[in-house]
């Protein structure tokens, strides 16, 4: 019953101790609840109903503790969700708070007892945990041990500032100090959250009659060494008995197992990473051929080598790499622009336009207002010549002309 390497009590013997082992096609489990070496009653209780599983340790004294426990077991049996929903585990442990203490008023043990509920729902790949107390939940995953739940207990706080180490925390006269507990408080409220477990994975649920007796490394290598949840059970116990069994110790193994459907979970996982990538390549596909149809239907103008071309595309860069091609370029020269912010835009961010068709017609629009232009100063220079035109010799507006003539006329008459 016990782990290679340990010659420790033979649990069987004992009439205050208790056993239960079972399996499904995933989990498999074991059990071992021991009063102890020192108590005369076990407070301790525990829940198997797979794929929920629990242990709760009741607070009190006789006739108290274990009322406690039971009704905490009892009511997280019938409240607890069919689905590994953490939310709603949580909210079954705290209708037990709310059941042990109404327990009380109903002449159920006694006033001042309270319980500590570890539990868990384990379905497929997910494992939801809802906790209150000193109660722990281990996860033994490739063999390294892992505590999942956090002790509502005063020598936590303690480790928690910094005032004390855990090994400290195990034998501090306050240990047994629990802060947060079922039956203490109708407010009260659960630490719930939900974790991935896989298979070869165990999980340890235990009263703080182990967790108070051998540190955590001992827990680890035991469980490690032990073939069945059940093995691993009874050799934590009788280890926590070897160590004094101070306390009521109950400790609940499960094994994660091969159900043959791991491969198909495995093969859902990847068709459903294959649908979510098909998806969002198929998004990023339409996106560029929707980019690529607007690049390819816009055109714009730009300076080419002094010369306005014309472009199809965008004049942008993305990774530095151009959305745009060369289509031609015209005999236009950029220079003989004579607007110069026209001249600038082309030099440099271009003009767009919204076919190939209106570039063209662009083109043609400066082509035309060049040689307009060009005609214009070719006028200008020609009437310049013929009027022998200068600086020192400034043409006279024809208006003035008539001035200086009539100005004439009168004098001769005169």
């Amino acid at each position: 019953m016990t782990s290679p390497g340990h010659d420790m009590l033979c649990l069987d013997s004992r009439e205050d101790s208790q056993t239960t082992t079972g399996s499904t096609t995933r989990l498999s489990w074991g059990v071992r609840s021991d009063v102890g070496l020192v108590r005369e009653h076990n407070e301790d209780s525990f829940l198997v109903r797979a794929p929920l599983f629990a242990v709760c340790d009741g607070m009190g004294g006789h006739a108290a503790g274990e009322v406690a426990s039971s009704i905490a077991a009892q009511t997280l049996a019938e409240q607890a969700p069919h689905e590994a929903d953490d939310v709603y585990l949580g909210a079954a442990v705290e209708a037990a708070n709310l059941a042990v203490i109404n327990g009380t008023k109903e002449g159920k043990g006694k006033p001042g007892m309270g319980s500590t509920c570890t539990s868990v729902i384990i379905i497929g790949d997910k494992m939801a945990i809802a906790h209150v107390g000193d109660s722990r939940l281990y996860l033994l995953h490739a063999g390294t041990l892992v505590r999942l739940t956090h002790d509502h207990s005063y020598v936590e706080e303690l480790v928690d500032a910094g005032e004390i180490t855990a090994d400290e925390a195990r034998v501090h006269p306050s240990r047994s100090v629990i802060t947060r507990a079922l039956g203490s408080d109708p407010e009260m409220y659960a630490d719930h959250f939900t974790i991935n477990v896989s298979t070869g994975d165990r999980l340890i649920l235990c009263s703080d009659g182990l967790s108070s007796m051998i540190e955590d490394s001992k827990i680890e290598s035991i469980a490690v060494s032990c073939t069945t949840p059940q093995s691993a059970a009874d050799s934590l116990v009788a280890e926590a008995l070897s160590a004094g069994g101070h306390d009521n110790v109950t400790v609940l193994v499960v094994d994660i197992e091969d159900d043959g459907l791991e491969e198909e979970r495995w093969t859902k996982k990847k068709r459903h990473i294959l649908r979510v990538t098909a998806c969002i390549l198929g998004f990023v596909l339409l996106m560029l051929a929707s980019m690529t149809l607007i690049i390819r239907s816009s055109y714009f103008l730009k300076d080419h080598n002094g010369r306005i071309a014309i472009y199809r595309g965008w004049n942008d860069r993305v990774f530095g790499l151009p959305l745009n091609e060369w289509v031609e370029t015209s005999d236009v020269q950029t220079s003989e622009i004579t607007d110069e912010a026209t001249r600038t835009r082309l030099e440099h961010e271009g003009v767009a336009a919204e076919s190939y068709k209106d570039a063209y017609a662009k083109i043609n629009a400066y082509m035309e207002s060049t040689t307009k232009t060009l005609d214009q100063t070719a006028k200008t220079k020609e009437k310049v010549e013929q009027e022998g035109i200068s600086p020192n010799n400034p043409a006279v507006p024809l208006g003035e002309e008539n001035k200086e003539s009539n100005t004439n006329t009168s004098g001769a008459g005169e």
